[in-house]
């Protein structure tokens, strides 16, 4: 795992994400989600790409639940890209790298 990658939770989404100069990708995930472990290493990936441009967060649903409500998040892995504290794209199931890329690149 990338330590580009943040771990964000309820206490510090606001100043992580909503309130980032960058644009944000935010993986909503969960241990037990195998479809979340396979899109894993191209967030990773994409961290090391977008490092200084974009910022890619994880937010376990389990653990941060009023996170995850707050965003209507009913089926994981869900990813949100904010960009001034507003989603801009939401990305619902696991997806290749490819179109993450395309994704972020359409908010940069």
């Amino acid at each position: 795992m990338s330590e580009k990658v943040l771990h964000v939770g309820d206490a510090d989404f606001d100043a992580a994400v909503l309130q980032s100069s960058e644009p944000v990708l935010v993986d909503f995930w969960a241990e037990w989600c195998g479809p979340c472990k396979m899109i894993a290493p191209a967030l990773d990936e994409l961290a090391e790409a977008y490092d200084g441009k974009v910022k890619i967060a994880k937010v376990n649903v389990d653990h941060n639940r009023s996170t995850a409500m707050k965003y209507h998040v009913r089926s994981i892995p869900m990813l949100l890209l904010f960009k001034d504290g507003q989603v801009q794209a939401t990305q619902i199931g696991a997806v290749g790298k490819a179109q993450l890329s395309q994704m972020i690149d359409k908010a940069l």
